[in-house]
């Protein structure tokens, strides 16, 4: 059915209206986490009075109460209609022409080997009834039958392995032949596309060339935030590298266009909500319900994710096993093991609900292969989150040092080109050496970092071309404008983006970011020690959640994922599991205290923390534990013994922070002691 959205209706100018037929191209492409906003240019010769214009080849998924056009000057519109055209197909598949002409190239190939083979043949039957070797029509001595002979045998069996290979290349050439006959096969049996098409009504009072704007949004299209982030070794910046990974599906390719990434979506409903007054009453204890705990806000949905795979914790940290993860809407589900981990494969839904027995339910969209839950928890009281990569890494050193936007204690891109004298260093500019770079060749608001490495870090990397210096200059990707709902990032470079539902990488910006290194451990929950980087002031280059890869010196340490909106100070990221540092935790045995005075159980505990540095080098360790909260008054817990800790009180958190030399082992210890009722239970 033809759908139609009439601006203006005026049926005299219709009925005569004189219709013309045009195409347009894209000019920039405005990408929103879910849908894009695509913008043509198009122009057409308006004749004075009423003109029916048909833009053709457009998505067939345009929501039509999007459409706007501008640029019209003195021109006026009657009317707008929107239809999709299933006669008239998208072109097709611009490989199937050169698919034809190789068939057609290696056929003609055939037919030469072909005819090469023939050649041989009559050759052969020529030698084979032609033999002289006969002793009634002439007498040969024995030297002469042995040349002949000789020469017979020889060329025969040239002829015969001159055939061989010929049928042997017709056989790889028929292979050739019958795949690309397969691709084609394929390629003109797939359902072709249809066509939208917006037609328009102009009214023009005098004939003009209309050089128009139309834009639309469409479905099936949208991005999603990735991210590459790199360390080079201790105590050197971590390079965050921003991506967007778009995919589109809307029917029509975007053929080297212009495009913005938006971190807003668009809504048909945007109206505030109305809070009104809750009156309370009784009711059956059966009407009473858990409304899930829904976490929506800047997660998109990630429709090339297939299969997710994360840990479910209590509000401590502490795995869940038995969590029910089940696609929202379906049956298909799966549960947590003993450890909290789960893995389901996701081939539909756009979200995951998470169960539990004693625990409010939890809806997150599908956002990334890797989902995180900790169930009950409250993410806005968070300080810091640790999010841990899969993988190992090693500590090394510094490569170089780094000179932040351009500019470091008065240092500019002029004092960069000064590090060392004459001669000049070498300059790489995006990876890219560049030869005879002076001041000016590059604005300098187009710079996002220099990097200035000197010496044998710079000779390591890029041998005798750097025994000068390199200096290393990064350009900004992208330039961002910040609005009061929304930030989209400009993408200087053009792309292609195919409607195929793959992903093309654009690269946003590469950021570089000031880092504090130390080991972290926290045997309570496993005795593993981490190797942490965090940084602040995150927030400024408006992230959001998204996968990263984790590389450090140079090697990939695993996937994480960043999630901006449970990070409130600090980002911490583990770059890999370091097995020459352990941690073990071992409760005392106190057979002297009490087990029971008058109605109430006593429990005395006492743990060792144990850490050995292994390594050749001195170490910084933050090493965590707990001692436990009563929510209850009849659980008293007191004579609580912190020794070298820190203890947050408010959380029961202990923290050491620890400096330890080579080869060295260290304890640590606390206490604590827990009242409660005889015949009640608890769980320590």
């Amino acid at each position: 059915m033809k759908n139609t959205v009439i601006l203006f209706l005026c049926a005299p100018f219709l009925l005569f209206a004189n219709t013309i037929k045009t195409t347009s191209k894209i000019k920039e492409v405005t990408v929103y986490l879910n849908g894009a906003q695509i913008t043509r240019a198009a122009s057409c010769l308006l004749q004075e009075g009423s003109n029916e214009v048909v833009f053709t080849g457009l998505s067939h998924k345009i929501d039509e109460s999007s459409i706007q056009i501008s640029g019209l000057g003195a021109v006026s519109i009657l009317a707008i209609a929107y239809d999709t055209n299933y006669l008239e197909k998208t072109e097709s598949n611009p490989k199937i022409k050169a698919w034809e002409n190789t068939i057609e190239e290696l056929e003609y190939e055939v037919s030469l080997v072909k005819n090469t083979i023939a050649g041989l043949e009559e050759e052969e039957k020529v030698i084979t009834s032609n033999r002289i070797v006969n002793g009634d029509s002439q007498v040969l001595d024995l030297e002469r039958i042995k040349q002949v002979g000789q020469y017979y045998r020889e060329r025969i069996t040239s002829i015969k392995n001159e055939i061989f290979k010929a049928h042997l290349k017709i056989n790889k050439l028929k292979l050739e032949i019958n795949d690309l006959q397969q691709q084609l096969a394929e390629a003109n049996n797939a359902k072709a596309t249809p066509q939208g098409e917006i037609t328009i009504t102009f009214d023009a009072p005098i004939s003009t060339n209309l050089n128009a704007s139309l834009s639309y949004l469409v479905k099936d299209a949208g991005w999603v935030p990735n991210y590459d982030i790199k360390s080079t070794g201790l105590n050197a910046p971590l390079s965050l590298a921003y991506k967007g990974n778009v995919y589109q599906n809307t029917g029509q390719d975007w053929k080297n266009v212009k495009i913005a990434l938006s971190t807003g979506n668009p809504n048909h409903n945007i109206s505030k909500p109305k809070i009104e007054a809750h009156y309370l009453n009784f009711v059956s204890a059966y009407q009473k319900r858990y409304t899930p705990a829904t976490k929506k806000k800047g997660y998109a949905f990630n429709p090339n994710v297939k299969k997710v795979v994360g840990t479910i914790t209590d509000e401590s940290g502490t795995p869940l096993p038995g969590v029910n993860v089940v696609i929202k809407g379906t049956t298909k589900g799966t549960q947590t093991d003993f450890d909290g981990n789960y893995a389901l494969e996701v081939p539909f839904g756009q979200e995951l609900t998470f169960s539990y027995i004693g625990m409010r339910p939890y809806e997150l969209p599908i956002y990334s292969s890797i989902m995180n839950v900790r169930m009950e928890e409250d993410a806005q009281h968070l300080d810091e989150v640790v999010v841990t990569a899969y993988g190992t890494a090693a500590v090394g050193a510094v490569t170089g040092e780094r000179i932040l936007k351009g500019r470091v204690a008065g240092v500019s891109i002029r004092g960069a080109s000064k590090v060392t004298s004459n001669p000049q260093p070498l300059y790489i500019i995006d990876g890219v050496p560049v030869d005879n770079f002076v001041e000016g060749d590059l604005d300098e608001n187009e710079i996002q970092d220099i990097e200035v490495l000197k010496g044998s870090n710079a000779s390591a990397i890029y041998g005798n071309r750097g025994i000068n210096g390199v200096v290393v200059i990064t350009t900004k990707k992208s330039e961002t404008q910040e609005g009061a709902t929304r930030t989209e990032f400009t993408i200087k470079k053009p792309y292609t983006v195919i409607s195929d539902g793959d992903i093309t990488s654009v690269e946003v910006n590469t950021y570089k970011i000031p880092a504090t290194y130390e080991y972290f451990a926290a045997p309570i929950l496993n005795e593993n020690v981490y190797l942490t980087a965090s940084f602040k002031d995150w927030e400024k280059h408006q992230l959001l959640p998204g996968e990263a890869n984790i590389y450090f010196e140079g090697s990939y340490a695993g996937k994480t994922v960043l999630d901006p909106y449970t990070t409130k100070k600090e980002m911490i990221l583990s770059l890999g599991i370091e097995h020459n540092i352990t941690v073990t935790r071992q409760q005392e045995r106190n057979f002297k205290s009490k087990p029971f005075v008058g109605s109430n159980r006593i429990l005395d505990r006492s743990y060792v923390l144990e850490v050995k540095n292994n390594k050749n080098s001195k170490i910084n360790l933050k090493l965590m534990d707990r001692i436990p909260k009563s929510q209850n008054k009849e659980i008293k817990v007191d004579d609580i013994v912190t020794n070298n800790a820190t203890y947050d009180q408010n959380k029961g958190l202990l923290t050491w922070n620890m400096a330890m030399e080579p080869k060295s082992v260290e304890k640590e210890s606390f206490s604590f002691q827990v009242r409660f009722p005889k015949g009640r239970y608890i769980s320590l």
